[in-house]
């Protein structure tokens, strides 16, 4: 058994880390300050993790949360291009500031190894696809300044003090619960949530934008592997997390559309600064030195999240009456 801390436990990537690593019999602690992630993520294991409501930039909680910890899987961070845009020095503080508190109070209570989500926002819009870790990093937004500043923090600390750590660039990560009431939601969720409604969602751009969605059991099994991967991989090292495929923002409505029997055709708005225009994982080194496999592809994901949000919104219907 190890002893894991996930900051960021409330957000739905945390969440599902989370009941992962208690179904293994792994002790999990957590902590969120809920100023995006909700209780109600941690409701079937509440009682089996050890969850502090904490801020990243609490430098004495960050010591307490760390004290007897193998590995710390940093999930944490205000992760939206368009908030980075509106309010940098605040996104800077979270997203910067708090890892470097985490990083210090890692380091200071000997924590094995450190996984880091980091971001593929770091290659920016530059025409190469797929895009390979070896790129040149061209950043366009303040978010992804902060993620790609986060994975050189990581490797000073393992060239400074021998701090383990793994950076993982997930790419778009999607799946149930997806916060889709914001403004910065992840597109999926708020496709699927606004359709739900019977209204209309906006894409911004022409729709021909393009990601690489990876649903979040692959992004839990790429965690679980950099905990477990060898000393000589943790050196900083950075990993694309997707999956080698890309769909446009279209493809996506229309396949949301199609599982919801949503019929109305999308309302398209000016593109958002700072978005880039195509995204696309080599997901090669992963696969060679972690043994990363996706589990789950695009559409199966979708049906997954997309049968998840009904069920929710099945379950709330009958207080509504």
């Amino acid at each position: 058994m190890a002893r894991y801390l996930i900051t960021g436990i409330a957000g739905f990537i945390g969440s599902t880390l989370a009941r992962a690593l208690v179904e293994q019999g792994h002790a999990v602690r957590g902590i969120d300050n809920l100023s995006t992630g909700s209780l109600d993520n941690l409701a079937e294991i509440r009682s089996s993790i050890d969850f502090q409501q904490m801020d990243l930039l609490d430098a004495a909680g960050m010591r307490s949360a760390c004290e007897g910890i193998d590995y710390v899987l940093h999930q944490a961070a205000l992760a939206s291009v368009p908030r980075s845009v509106k309010d940098p020095l605040a996104s800077h503080e979270s997203n910067v500031n708090g890892t470097l508190n985490l990083l210090i109070a890692a380091r200071d209570a000997k924590v094995r190894r450190i996984v880091y989500a980091a971001s593929s926002s770091a290659y920016g819009d530059q025409p190469t696809q797929p895009k390979q870790e070896a790129m040149s990093p061209l950043p366009l937004s303040p978010y992804a300044v902060q993620k790609l500043a986060c994975e050189y923090y990581i490797q000073s600390f393992y060239r400074s003090y021998g701090l383990e750590g793994i950076c993982l660039r997930y790419f778009n990560i999607f799946g149930p619960r997806q916060a889709a009431d914001s403004p910065y939601s992840g597109v999926i969720a708020k496709f699927t949530t606004t359709m739900m409604a019977g209204q209309t969602p906006t894409i911004f751009g022409d729709g021909l934008t393009s990601r690489d969605f990876n649903y979040v059991e692959n992004a839990v099994s790429a965690n679980l592997l950099a905990c477990l991967a060898p000393s000589s991989v943790a050196t900083g090292r950075v990993f694309n997390i997707g999956t080698g495929e890309s769909h446009t923002l279209n493809e996506v409505y229309a396949a949301i559309a199609g599982q919801l029997g949503f019929t109305a055709e999308p309302i398209y708005g000016p593109p958002r600064a700072g978005d880039i225009k195509h995204s696309l994982a080599d997901i090669r080194r992963a696969t060679d030195e972690l043994g990363y496999q996706p589990k789950a592809r695009f559409h199966e994901g979708l049906r997954k999240t997309v049968a998840w949000y009904l069920a929710e919104a099945e379950k709330k219907a009958p207080a509504a009456r």
